[in-house]
């Protein structure tokens, strides 16, 4: 797959990663999103540097090595806090620092970080700086295309070039503005228009940055559409609510011989990570709530969603509710929008 330069920050190959998201990238989203590609860069939700230094480190930042490659979103805009958290985070064997510089939460920007950091490029740098000094891994930055009131693109320039001079070589740029007053967060993921022709227009300008495109990407047919002009693509809801459209990523995106799992292999894949998570007191609904949308447009999906929904909360719940549930899908089903 040629993009626009092949330009990559570091030894990570990120023409398609999975975007971090609040409460859904956790370790076992994860996992079972490794099961379906083994190629994708993964992200951890964003986690805060106060969580990381004053919270209880294990729970936030563990991991399985399968899961690599695998990058640490962090939040934050203290430079010596953002420091220590990303050599906390290099220790443990991350692949990737990122800073988060796109989340226009109320609660985010109550803690002066997240997207309103797009209003000071000189603050991004320092702490872009801080962490560059601090680790060896690549430091890189997931923002917005603006923010409003700063939404021109000499705005956006601007913020890039500051970012860049501290030592960012890779930005991931979710194509929207995020307007911090009146919106919530789901309306900033869906009502700003999506501007693709702006993140164009940067990597064509910074061809020596690794550029990535984010927001409303669907489809690895839409992906492969991108790289025609950026560097890599990152898929965020479509990857948790359809996971299944990952399943040919190895072979499309990276060009790697091998066949994709079909989607009973990837639950039986499952099932021993499910069983050993559930042997250290990991509930069952916090591993199954993340592959209810696997049999998406399938026969056999509505009943597949039904049965975990009602069973995996109860107490004591084992494998053999997503045994069960896996029953109740034809293993080699038609598709059947109709039966979703």
């Amino acid at each position: 797959m040629q993009t626009a330069q092949n330009v990559q920050s570091g030894s990570l190959d990120r023409r398609l990663s999975v975007a971090p998201m609040m409460e859904r990238t956790d370790r076992h989203e994860r996992y079972f999103l490794r099961l379906i590609t083994r190629r994708a860069l993964l992200y951890t939700e964003m986690i805060t540097t106060g969580a990381i230094l004053h919270g209880d480190r294990a729970r936030l930042l563990a991991f399985d090595e399968a899961e690599n490659p695998l990058a640490l979103q962090l939040g934050g805009s203290a430079p010596g806090d953002l420091a220590r958290a990303a050599e906390i985070g290099q220790s443990l064997g991350y692949d990737e620092i990122n800073l988060n510089v796109g989340c226009p939460s109320d609660r985010v920007r109550s803690g002066s970080f997240g997207a309103c950091l797009m209003a000071e490029p000189d603050l991004v740098a320092a702490c872009v700086r801080a962490m560059g000094a601090a680790v060896d891994l690549p430091v890189t930055v997931k923002c917005r295309i603006g923010i409003a009131g700063r939404e021109a693109y000499a705005d956006l320039k601007g913020f890039v070039e500051a970012a860049a001079a501290a030592g960012a070589e890779s930005f991931a740029l979710h194509a929207r503005i995020a307007v911090l007053e009146g919106l919530s967060p789901a309306e900033n993921r869906e009502i700003p228009p999506l501007r693709y022709d702006r993140v164009y227009r940067l990597k064509a300008d910074y061809p020596g940055l690794e550029i990535v495109i984010n927001g409303g990407v669907g489809s690895l047919d839409e992906a492969q559409a991108h790289l025609g002009h950026v560097d890599g693509v990152m898929i965020g809801r479509a990857a948790y609510r359809t996971p299944y459209v990952l399943s040919e990523t190895d072979a499309r995106i990276f060009g790697e011989a091998r066949p994709a799992p079909s989607r009973h292999e990837v639950v039986r894949a499952f099932l021993p990570y499910v069983e050993r998570r559930l042997a250290q007191g990991t509930r069952l609904h916090s591993m199954s709530r993340h592959i209810l949308g696997l049999f998406q447009g399938r026969a056999g999906a509505r009943a597949w969603r039904r049965y975990l929904s009602e069973h995996a909360h109860r107490p004591g719940a084992g494998p053999e509710v997503i045994e069960q549930a896996l029953a109740l899908v034809p293993e080699d089903a038609a598709l059947t929008a109709a039966e979703a």
